[in-house]
């Protein structure tokens, strides 16, 4: 318990913990017709999503009876106090899925169905890895990661190209817009875990300092992506941004 406490004291669960809090009030403060926009509630639910998810991993890993109990059911008896299967199922699957979801938001619609393209393409080829037991959930599941980051690049390119053609992006200052950062954001995160997920267990035996700076980049980069989430449902309230949904994405 003592060492659970301790986890999620440390300053990223604070971190985050408090960016959830933040975006909550604000959440709630929306009027109606904004709440209901997906412009506003998804990044909330993202936001939400990645906090929840991030202090369960940390109860799940300091509760080794439940996650072994877990890892027996999944067919894992050889590494029992792993609890990669929680973060494949939250953070490859699900948060990328709704990542997926966020891109769309921001492109036109004449882009838009290729985010409809890869969010079932991904679907489907995590189905296929898990059923054929290609890359089993309780163990690092490379191939996946590396579809759907590439995946969210991609998404990221078709937003960038967007910025520089569509005319309502023209007219604007990109440094005023949320989902300019919000990109650029999601390209740097992607790009570092890309790197991470590859090496890090070369580095860990080769350069163990090297292996933990890199997680501690990535931990910044994600708690960075996380508070332009939360400006996004604050931004209503913030006289500097004049960003809205120029798609439809309500």
């Amino acid at each position: 318990m003592d060492n659970l406490l301790e986890a999620l004291f440390d300053w990223y669960f604070v971190s985050i913990d408090l960016l959830l809090i933040v975006g909550t009030i604000y959440f709630f403060k929306l009027p109606k017709e904004k709440k209901q926009s997906r412009f506003y509630w998804l990044p909330f639910l993202i936001l939400a999503f990645t906090v929840l998810y991030e202090n369960l991993g940390a109860v799940i890993f300091y509760n080794p009876d439940f996650n072994a109990w877990v890892n027996k059911i999944l067919g894992n008896t050889v590494y029992p106090q792993f609890n990669i299967w929680f973060f494949n199922i939250t953070n490859r699957y699900c948060s990328t899925i709704l990542y997926l979801f966020l891109i769309k938001t921001w492109l036109e619609p004449s882009k838009q169905r290729y985010l409809n393209w890869m969010i079932l393409g991904y679907i489907l080829l995590g189905i296929i890895f898990l059923v054929t037991g290609y890359e089993p959930i309780y163990l690092n599941q490379p191939v996946t990661f590396a579809v759907g980051a590439n995946m969210i690049l991609a998404g990221s390119g078709l937003y960038f190209i967007g910025l520089i053609t569509y005319e309502k992006y023209l007219a604007a200052d990109p440094i005023r817009l949320l989902s300019f950062w919000q990109m650029t954001t999601i390209l740097f995160t992607y790009s570092v875990t890309y790197i991470n997920s590859v090496s890090i267990t070369y580095l860990y035996e080769v350069n163990p300092q090297l292996g933990v700076s890199l997680i501690n980049i990535d931990m910044i980069m994600s708690i960075l992506n996380l508070f332009i989430l939360m400006l996004i449902v604050v931004s209503p309230n913030l006289k500097w941004i004049k960003e809205e949904p120029l798609y439809g994405s309500h």
